[in-house]
C-alpha cells in the first residue's frame, strides 16, 4: 500500500485535517513539523497489544511495531493515546517516535521494582467510574483520585483542554444509579464521594435508564477522556452508551460482590459520535501510587490545611500539644477513617519514591532513628517512674 508524501498534508489547517476527530490541532501540526520533513508520517495510536499497536493515520489505520521507541523504559513505551511518529514504507513499519506528551495517567507496576506503567497518554479528562451497585470503597477511590490529580505534563505542555498547569480535570462517574433504592439513598451516597473529592465533579448516570448520560456526554464531547476503575465498574456499558452501539464487550458483574471479568483486556481509543475522543481501560485490580505527593495533598486538602495550624511543623498528629488535626478528629469534623487513609496513601508514596531518590531513602532511615530514639527514652522513663 504506497501513501501520498506527508508533506502535502502540512498545509491543512487543523479543522480540514483527517486526523482532526481525533485529536489533532495546530500545536500537534507545529510538534509534528520535523518529521513531515523527513517523510514520517503523524498518527494517533488506537490500541497497544504484545509489542505492537494500531495507528490511525491520515490513510488509514497502520498496524506498528513499537519496538523502535526505547523499549528500555517503561515510561516511554508507547501508549494509547500518543501520537507518534511512522515510517509508512518501512517493512515491517515502525513507530520511529514519540511526540511529547501533553499529559500522562501513570500508576506504578504491580512488581516490587520502582517503575511506573503510563495507562493513556495525552488526556484532558480522567474520569473515574464508581458502581453504586456495591457498598462505596471511599479509600479506594481516594487512592484513584490521588493518582488522576498527579497526573500532570507528560513531557512537555502544548495547550489542550487541561488546565494551565497541564493537569486534566477529574471527573467522578457513579454508575449503575437504577439500582440505588430511592432518591434520599442516592443523594446520600452522592454527597459522600463528593465530600472525599474536593475539586472534582461528581455525576451520577445510569446506562440502563438514560439518566446523567446528556450531561456526561456533553463533557467528554471535547479532548480525550479516559475511563478507569475496577473490573466491573460499568466502563464497557458506558463507552457503548456513549457510542450508540456495543463496541465493547460486556459482561454481567457477580451479585455477591457487584465484580465482572476483565472483558476489556486493552486499552482502546474510540471516537465518539457526539465530539470528543474515549479511551477505554481494563479494570484496575492494583492502584499502586507513583509520585503522587501533589495529589494526595490535593485529596485531603483539609487535613494539610488543619496540619498548617499545629504547634509543631513537624507535628505527627499523634499525642502532640496544640495538635489542630488531633483537635478536628476529637469534635468529630475530621474522622479517624479519612486520617488513616491519608496516611497510608503519604507512607507508601513516599516508599515509592524512596526507591529512586537517595535523599528520600535517607531522610526516611533519619526519622525512623528519630522516632526509636523517642521511642526508647519514653520506656526508659517509664520504667524510672515504676522504680
Amino acid at each position: 500500500m504506497s501513501f501520498p508524501s506527508p508533506t502535502a498534508l502540512s498545509g491543512l489547517p487543523a479543522p480540514s485535517h483527517p486526523l482532526t476527530p481525533y485529536g489533532w490541532d495546530d500545536d500537534w501540526a507545529a510538534a509534528f513539523a520535523p518529521y513531515a520533513a523527513q517523510g514520517l508520517l503523524p498518527g494517533r495510536v488506537v490500541r497497544v497489544d504484545r509489542g505492537q499497536c494500531d495507528v490511525i493515520t491520515p490513510f488509514g489505520t497502520l498496524r506498528a511495531d513499537t519496538a523502535f521507541v526505547v523499549p528500555r523504559d517503561p515510561m516511554r513505551i508507547v501508549c494509547t493515546g500518543d501520537w507518534v511518529a511512522v515510517d509508512p514504507d518501512g517493512d515491517p513499519r515502525f513507530v520511529r517516535t514519540l511526540l511529547p506528551r501533553r499529559t500522562a495517567f501513570v500508576r506504578s507496576t504491580s512488581s516490587q521494582r520502582s517503575e511506573g506503567q503510563v495507562l493513556a497518554t495525552n488526556i484532558d479528562h480522567i474520569v473515574i467510574c464508581v458502581s453504586l451497585a456495591v457498598e462505596l470503597d471511599l479509600g479506594r477511590l481516594e487512592r484513584f483520585l490521588a493518582l488522576a490529580l498527579s497526573s500532570s505534563g507528560g513531557d512537555a505542555l502544548l495547550g489542550g483542554a487541561a488546565d494551565a498547569a497541564g493537569q486534566p480535570e477529574t471527573v467522578v462517574v457513579l454508575t449503575k444509579a437504577d439500582l440505588v433504592p430511592d432518591a434520599a439513598t442516592l443523594a446520600h451516597l452522592t454527597e459522600d464521594v463528593a465530600a472525599v473529592a474536593p475539586g472534582a465533579q461528581v455525576l451520577t448516570v445510569s446506562s440502563h435508564t438514560g439518566e446523567g448520560v446528556d450531561v456526561f456526554t456533553a463533557l467528554v464531547s471535547s479532548g480525550t477522556s479516559v475511563l478507569i476503575g475496577i473490573s466491573g465498574a460499568g466502563k464497557s456499558t458506558l463507552a457503548n452508551t456513549l457510542l450508540g452501539e456495543d463496541v465493547m464487550e460486556v459482561m454481567a458483574t457477580r451479585d455477591v460482590d457487584g465484580k465482572g471479568r476483565h472483558t476489556t483486556t486493552t486499552r482502546n481509543l474510540l471516537v465518539l459520535p457526539n465530539g470528543g475522543v474515549l479511551i477505554d481501560t481494563p479494570g484496575l485490580r492494583g492502584v499502586g501510587l507513583w509520585d503522587a505527593e501533589a495529589g494526595v495533598g490535593q485529596v485531603f486538602s483539609e487535613i494539610e490545611e488543619l496540619a498548617g495550624n499545629c504547634r509543631f511543623h513537624d507535628c505527627a498528629h499523634a499525642s502532640e500539644p496544640g495538635c489542630a488535626v488531633a483537635a478536628a478528629i476529637e469534635d468529630g469534623s475530621l474522622s479517624v477513617r479519612r486520617l488513616d487513609s491519608y496516611r497510608k496513601l503519604l507512607r507508601e508514596n513516599q516508599r515509592i519514591v524512596a526507591k529512586t531518590d537517595a535523599r528520600v531513602r535517607t531522610e526516611m532511615l533519619r526519622e525512623w532513628k528519630r522516632r526509636g530514639a523517642e521511642g526508647r527514652s519514653a520506656m526508659e522513663a517509664k520504667r524510672g517512674r515504676g522504680r
